[in-house]
C-alpha cells in the first residue's frame, strides 16, 4: 500500500449484511471496483464489499465510500 492510497478494508459477511440492510439496497446497486484494481489486496474475491476511507488533509475529516468487487 502506498502512503497516498486511501485505506481499503474488506467487510466481513455480517458487516456486509448489516450495511446492505441499513441502506435497503443490494450489492448490484453499489458502485463497482474491478478485481484487478491495484489498490485491492490479495485474497479479495468477486462479491466482496470494500470500505474505502479517504482522509482530507486540510479538514482532517474522513470520507467513507463503499464498492463491490466485480
Amino acid at each position: 500500500m502506498h502512503i497516498l492510497q486511501p485505506k481499503h478494508t474488506k467487510l466481513n459477511e455480517k458487516e456486509s449484511e448489516e450495511f446492505l440492510k441499513k441502506l435497503n439496497i443490494s450489492k448490484a446497486q453499489l458502485p463497482k471496483i474491478f478485481i484487478d484494481d491495484p489498490s485491492l489486496q490479495e485474497g479479495w474475491e468477486i462479491g466482496d464489499i470494500i470500505k474505502i476511507e479517504r482522509k482530507d488533509d486540510e479538514t482532517e475529516e474522513v470520507a467513507i465510500y463503499y464498492r463491490v468487487v466485480i
